[in-house]
C-alpha cells in the first residue's frame, strides 16, 4: 500500500507502514497509485483519516463516494447545511455493509447474532467507530432534512454586508 506525500496533482506516494493513514504527509512530486483518494472528504472530516474501517477500506482502493455518493454539493457547501448523498440510519448500516461484505463474510456466532437482530449491535459497532464524534449539523438520515444546526456559518450576515458595502 502507497499513501500520498503531497496534496499536489503530481503527488509523491511512499510506502504506507502497516497502520499509517492514507494522508498527505510532506511536499514533495511525482505521481502513483494506490489506495482510494479520500483528501477531499478528510478537508472537514479529519477525524476518519486513521479510523479503522475508513482506512482499511481506502487501502482496498475503496473510497468514502463508495458508500456515501459524489456528495458534490455537500463537499462544496462550506456552511455545511447540504447532506451527503448517501447515509446510514442505524436501521440500515447492516445491510449497506452486506451489499459488498455478504457473499465472503465469515459467519461467526457473533456475526449470525447480529444479522438474526438478538445482538443489538450493527457491523460499524464492532468494524471501527465510523461515527462523527461531534455534528455541528444532524440530518434525518433517510430523507436529508436538516434537523438539528448550531447556527455557525462560514460567512456571516455581518461578512456578506460588509462585502456589499465595499462594491
Amino acid at each position: 500500500m502507497f499513501v500520498a506525500t503531497s496534496c499536489q496533482p503530481w503527488v509523491r506516494w511512499k510506502k504506507a507502514e502497516k497502520d499509517e493513514p492514507l494522508l498527505l504527509l510532506d511536499d514533495n512530486a511525482q505521481t502513483a497509485a494506490g489506495g482510494a483518494d479520500n483528501s477531499r472528504c478528510h478537508v472537514c472530516h479529519i477525524n476518519f483519516a486513521m479510523e479503522k474501517l475508513a482506512v482499511t477500506h481506502a487501502r482496498a482502493n475503496i473510497g468514502c463516494e463508495h458508500c456515501h455518493g459524489e456528495s458534490d454539493a455537500h463537499c462544496g457547501d462550506e456552511d455545511n447545511i447540504t447532506p451527503p448523498e448517501i447515509m446510514y440510519p442505524e436501521s440500515k448500516i447492516d445491510a449497506a455493509c452486506l451489499k459488498c461484505h455478504g457473499d465472503r463474510m465469515k459467519m461467526t456466532t457473533k456475526h449470525k447474532a447480529v444479522l438474526a437482530g438478538t445482538l443489538k449491535k450493527t457491523c460499524t459497532g464492532c468494524h471501527g467507530e465510523h461515527r462523527m464524534s461531534h455534528r455541528t449539523r444532524r440530518w434525518n438520515k433517510e430523507t436529508g432534512e436538516l434537523i438539528s444546526d448550531d447556527k455557525v456559518r462560514m460567512l456571516t450576515d455581518d461578512m456578506i454586508k460588509g462585502e456589499k458595502k465595499k462594491d
